[in-house]
C-alpha cells in the first residue's frame, strides 16, 4: 500500500513525495523554501488551511506568510485570543469585545466594572507577551455542536452559545489555549511563539490592540487618530441597542422569531434619520456652495447622494449634481501606474485646474459648459450643457477624491461641506470575532457587477486588490477631512445579500487563485439566517446593489 503521497509547491514549482498524513508544517520543512515573514498559513487546493492541516491525498500547497491577507486574519485571531487568555488570567470576573477596526489595529471594550487604567493595558501588555514567551500550543478541537454548545456555556460565552444554536451546523471548531478555550472564524497559528510582534495601548475607554504592517511586518502599523470614524462606530452600537442585537447570533435568533421585517424597518428608519441629520448640518452652515461625497468602492455614495439630495430639497435648498468622471484629462495626459497601465484612480487623472475654474465661476452666479468625457476615445469634449446656479442651488459633488484638499484647493472652505459615506460593519459574529467592513463591500461589489456590469465574481476578485490599494493612497488618507460620515451598512444587509452572492460565488473554478477567496466567503455567508429582499424599501440603499430601486442610475 503506498504511504506517499505527491505535493507540487506553487511557491517555487518543485514536485515532491511526502508522507501520508504529514501535516502542512512538515510538508513546508521538506520544500526549504526561504520566507521571512512566514509560513503563517496554506492554500490546499485554493482553500487556505492552517499549518496543522494534515494531507492524505495528493495536493496543490501555496505557502502564505504575513504579507498575505490570509496569514495577516490568521495572526490577528492568534493574537485576539492570546488577548482574551491574558484578560482571564488576570481579570477573572471580566469579559473583553474585539469590536472595531481602528487605527490601524482593533478596538477592544474591556468590561472591568470601573475605568480601564495605564495599569490595567500594561499588565495585560506583559501577560501577553509572557503568554507569548512560554510558546504554548494552540490546540484545535472538532466536535458535535451540541458538545461545544455545552462547553461554552460552562464558561459563559453567550454569544458564542447563540451563534452556535442558530447554525445548524454537525461538528464545531474550537480552540483549546493553556486550558482556556475560544471559537473564532478560521485558522489560528499552531503555537504562541509564532506571533513576533503586537502592541497594546489605552484608547478611549478600553484598548487598541496594535498588529504589524502588511507592507512591512518587522514594524506595528502607524497609530493614526480615528476620532470620527470611531464615533460612527459607537453611533451604530447605540442604535444596535436600540434594536436589541449585537451579534450575528442574536441577529439570527430575531430572524428565527419572525422579526426580519422590524429589524428591517428600524434600520432602515435610523438610516434616513442619519441622512436627514447631515441635510441640517449643511442647511444650517450659512455660506455652503457645494457638497463633496467621498468614500471607498462600494460604500454606497451614488444612493447617499440622491438621498441627501432629497433631504436638502426640504429645507428648500436645490441640488445640482455633477459627475466628476466628467473631469477627467485627455487619455494621453493620464498618469501610469507602477505596471505602466493608465492610473484613472490618480487624482492627477482629474482636470483639476478646469474643476476649480469652473465650480468658482458658477459660485461667482457665471455660466459654464460642462465638459463630457468620451471613454471610447480617451478625449475631454464639450458637453453643449450650460450651467448657472440659481437662487438655493447647490453643487453636490460625488467621487473617490472629493475629500481631497488638493481637488478643490482654489475654492474657499467656508464654501465646502464633505461627507464620508462607506459600509462600516458594526455587528459581530460574536465578541471574539469581528466582521471586516472590506468583506461587506466587496459582497456588494460582486453582485453589482454580476447583475449589472457583466462582471464575474472571479473578476471582481481579481481585481479587488488593485482597488484596495488605491483606496489606501487616494481615499482612506482624506476621511477624517470630512464634516459629517454616514455609515451605508446596514444589521441585516449581509443576510440579504446572500442569495444573491453565493450563486455567483459558487461560479468561480477551484482551479484559479480567486477560489480561496470565493470559498472564504461563501463560508462566512453561511453565519447569516437567510433574509428576502422582498420587503426592502425601494429608496434602500442596498437596492443600489441588489435592483429593484426607484432611484434611477
Amino acid at each position: 500500500m503506498n504511504q506517499t503521497i505527491k505535493v507540487r509547491c506553487r511557491n517555487n514549482g518543485t514536485k515532491f513525495d511526502v508522507e501520508k498524513g504529514s501535516s502542512l508544517h512538515q510538508v513546508f520543512e521538506m520544500a526549504n523554501l526561504p520566507m521571512e515573514h512566514g509560513p503563517i498559513v496554506a492554500k490546499v487546493n485554493n482553500k487556505v488551511e492552517g499549518m496543522g492541516f494534515r494531507l492524505y491525498h495528493n495536493k496543490d500547497v501555496e505557502f502564505l506568510d504575513l504579507t498575505s491577507p490570509s496569514g495577516m486574519r490568521t495572526y490577528t485571531r492568534t493574537l485576539f485570543f492570546i488577548l482574551c487568555k491574558a484578560v482571564r488570567d488576570l481579570f477573572p470576573e471580566a469579559s473583553v469585545v474585539i469590536d472595531i477596526p481602528v487605527s490601524n489595529g482593533y478596538y477592544c471594550n474591556l468590561k472591568l466594572g470601573r475605568a480601564v487604567t495605564t495599569q490595567d493595558v500594561d499588565m495585560l501588555r506583559q501577560r501577553m507577551q509572557q503568554i507569548i514567551d512560554e510558546d504554548h500550543p494552540i490546540r484545535r478541537r472538532e466536535v458535535p455542536t451540541e458538545e461545544a454548545i455545552k462547553l461554552f456555556k460552562g464558561v459563559g460565552a453567550n454569544s458564542k452559545v447563540t451563534l452556535l444554536e442558530t447554525l445548524g451546523t454537525l461538528y464545531t471548531v474550537y480552540y483549546d489555549l493553556d486550558g482556556f478555550v475560544d471559537y473564532f472564524y478560521g485558522a489560528l497559528l499552531q503555537n504562541t511563539g509564532a506571533v513576533r510582534l503586537f502592541g497594546l495601548e489605552p484608547y478611549y475607554d478600553g484598548l487598541l490592540l496594535r498588529i504589524p504592517s502588511m507592507s512591512n511586518p518587522l514594524v506595528l502599523g502607524e497609530m493614526t487618530r480615528q476620532d470620527k470614524m470611531f464615533e460612527v462606530f459607537k453611533e451604530h452600537h447605540r442604535w444596535q441597542n436600540i434594536l436589541g442585537i449585537g451579534t450575528v447570533g442574536e441577529f439570527n435568533a430575531a430572524v428565527q422569531q419572525g422579526y426580519a421585517g422590524e429589524i428591517m424597518n428600524v434600520s432602515e428608519a435610523l438610516q434616513e434619520k442619519k441622512i436627514a441629520q447631515i441635510s441640517d448640518m449643511i442647511a444650517e452652515r450659512k455660506g455652503v456652495r457645494m457638497v463633496l461625497i467621498a468614500g471607498p468602492s462600494s460604500s454606497g455614495k451614488t444612493t447617499t447622494c440622491k438621498r441627501l439630495s432629497i433631504q436638502l430639497l426640504t429645507h428648500g435648498i436645490r441640488p445640482v449634481q455633477i459627475s466628476l468622471d466628467d473631469y477627467f484629462v485627455d487619455r494621453e495626459r493620464t498618469p501610469r501606474d507602477e505596471k505602466g497601465d493608465f492610473d484613472y484612480e490618480c487624482i492627477h487623472a482629474l482636470d483639476i485646474d478646469l474643476i476649480n475654474q469652473q465650480f468658482n465661476a458658477l459660485f461667482r452666479g457665471e455660466e459654464v459648459e460642462l465638459p463630457r468625457y468620451n471613454f471610447q476615445t480617451g478625449k475631454s469634449e464639450k458637453s453643449g450643457q450650460k450651467l448657472r446656479l440659481g437662487e438655493n442651488e447647490i453643487l453636490v459633488v460625488e467621487g473617490i477624491h472629493a475629500l481631497n484638499p488638493e481637488l478643490t484647493a482654489q475654492i474657499p472652505e467656508a464654501q465646502k461641506f464633505r461627507v464620508y459615506a462607506s459600509a462600516l460593519t458594526t455587528i459581530l459574529l460574536d465578541t471574539h470575532n469581528y466582521i471586516p467592513t472590506t468583506d461587506n463591500r466587496l459582497l456588494r461589489r460582486i453582485i453589482r457587477d454580476v447583475k449589472y456590469r457583466g462582471c464575474s465574481a472571479h473578476d471582481t476578485i481579481h481585481r479587488w486588490p488593485s482597488v484596495r490599494a488605491g483606496e489606501n493612497k487616494w481615499i482612506f488618507p482624506f476621511q477624517e477631512n470630512a464634516d459629517a460620515m454616514f455609515n451605508t451598512a446596514m444589521i441585516y444587509e449581509l443576510a440579504v445579500i446572500r442569495a444573491q452572492a453565493e450563486p455567483a460565488l459558487e461560479q468561480v473554478p477551484e482551479n484559479c487563485e480567486e477560489y480561496a477567496e470565493a470559498y472564504r466567503l461563501r463560508k462566512f455567508l453561511r453565519y447569516f439566517a437567510p433574509v428576502s429582499n422582498e420587503n426592502l424599501p425601494p429608496t434602500s440603499l442596498l437596492r443600489e446593489f441588489l435592483g429593484g430601486s426607484s432611484f434611477v442610475y
